[in-house]
């Protein structure tokens, strides 16, 4: 379930490259934000109202992060190959998981393997890798790392599916002034159908999976698996998209992968009792992709 839920991310990810040239990177991903927070509105039918005021604003602070991530990745792969992107966004849970690792000097050796890979992903001794692209894809890392923090204060605070699809609204909300308005200007029955199709393949099928597949792994398992992500994106990439990648560009793949899964062994998450037991044993069906792993 975690490796289907994995694949159905990046799989959505390279389709949604196809409706760059109609609607623009932002445009897909307001798209896909706008039916993913009606979805989710009419399954969950969230009462933000209630929340307490601490979690609330939690809860619209990981909507803003969230926009941000899912924006300046999909501008990052439009500039850059989807392993690249996806390998340099993960460098921000892998900070997060060496910031919470107490791992001593050891666990600096997680970055500096990470930096490597960046170093083979970008090549920048060739003087070929997109700045522009570059800069978007380390902004995603870093939404991602907020992201994970925020995830875990509202996941611990709100039951089911309240504060997803309240957060997937606010992050709806914040990418419609970038290029809502355009969107809804050239709508079309095919362009709102691949859309649909979209959300369901990058939000409630992944969420659905994730949530069963944490009820039956670990979390550490569950986020040593995560690990695989950039090497199913550089896969996807091949495969949809034509994307062939060089030699060293695998060799960074496999550096911040390798990054990923040492910090993640020193990186488990500290929580009290109960809370450990509701992440252990019955998980919080709150938390999307990869935010109850040990490597958050």
């Amino acid at each position: 379930m975690a490796l289907g839920s994995m694949s159905c991310i990046q799989l959505g990810l390279a389709l949604s490259v196809h409706l760059f040239a109609e609607i623009g990177p932002l445009g897909t991903v307001w798209l896909r934000l706008a039916w993913g927070a009606v979805i989710l509105l009419a399954v969950a039918r969230p009462r933000p109202w209630r929340f307490r005021r601490r979690v609330l604003l939690a809860t619209v602070a990981l909507g803003i992060v969230t926009a941000g991530v899912t924006m300046l990745f999909i501008a990052a792969v439009a500039r850059m190959p989807l392993g690249t992107a996806s390998a340099l966004e993960f460098c921000g849970p892998l900070g997060v998981a060496v910031a919470r690792g107490g791992g001593g000097r050891r666990s600096l050796l997680w970055p500096g393997l990470a930096a490597a890979g960046v170093v083979l992903l970008t090549h920048p001794w060739q003087g070929i890798a997109s700045p522009v692209g570059l800069a978007c894809a380390l902004g995603a890392a870093i939404c991602w790392a907020g992201y994970i923090i925020l995830t875990q204060a509202v996941g611990d605070e709100v039951a089911g599916l309240q504060g997803l699809a309240t957060s997937i609204t606010v992050a709806a909300v914040v990418a419609t002034p970038v290029s809502g308005p355009a969107v809804i200007g050239a709508a079309t029955p095919r362009l709102l159908l691949a859309g649909l199709g979209l959300a369901g393949l990058l939000l409630v099928v992944p969420f659905s999976l994730e949530m069963y597949a944490l009820r039956r792994l670990t979390t550490s398992a569950f986020g040593t698996l995560m690990c695989l992500e950039p090497a199913l994106a550089v896969v996807a990439g091949f495969a949809l998209l034509g994307q062939v990648p060089r030699a060293w560009s695998l060799a960074g793949v496999a550096f911040v992968i390798a990054a990923g899964l040492g910090a993640q062994r020193s990186g488990a998450r500290t929580v009290p009792a109960a809370a450990a037991t509701k992440a252990e044993g019955d998980p919080a069906p709150d938390a999307p992709a990869g935010l109850l792993t040990a490597q958050t």
